[in-house]
């Protein structure tokens, strides 16, 4: 049996990041599930279809994670989440989401939130890069070592 799974936020993950996941999930043993909502096709044997609904890939992410599961999602909120389950989280591009530090995260998101409502007005994410793909291949070995 296998103790942790790679449980995958697919909705937004970058199709390296999949490939990297693959590769490295190979080489450690471990189960991969890809979560997406129904508008998506992602080629994984263990892939579930969430419903179109807001929210819902991260509801399925959340109630599929157990200690010892690393979650790959960009979603702060749903990083803070599985944490609290004890299972890792870490972003498509190589963060590691900590205990310690995401209520300041979830308070920054917050904030941005407010100022945009306000009128305000913020920059997207920079675009994705290849040391993005090397930072996350990096951690998520890291994860994998410390987990499996």
């Amino acid at each position: 049996m296998i103790d942790s799974r790679v449980i995958v936020d697919a909705d937004a993950c970058p199709k390296t990041c999949l490939q990297i996941i693959q590769k490295l999930a190979k080489v450690h043993g471990c189960e991969v599930i890809t979560i997406a909502s129904f508008n998506h096709q992602i080629e994984n044997t263990h892939h579930l279809v969430a419903g179109n609904e807001s929210q819902a890939t991260d509801i399925m992410v959340m109630n599929l994670s157990r200690p010892g599961d690393i979650i790959v999602t960009q979603d702060w909120g749903l990083a803070a989440m599985v944490l609290a389950k004890n299972a890792k989280a870490i972003s498509p591009v190589g963060k590691v989401f900590q205990p310690h530090t995401i209520d300041l995260l979830l308070e920054e998101r917050d904030a941005l939130a407010k100022y945009r409502r306000s009128g305000g007005r913020t920059k997207g994410p920079p675009k994705r890069t290849p040391g993005d793909d090397q930072q996350f291949e990096i951690n998520l070995r890291q994860l994998l070592t410390e987990t499996v």
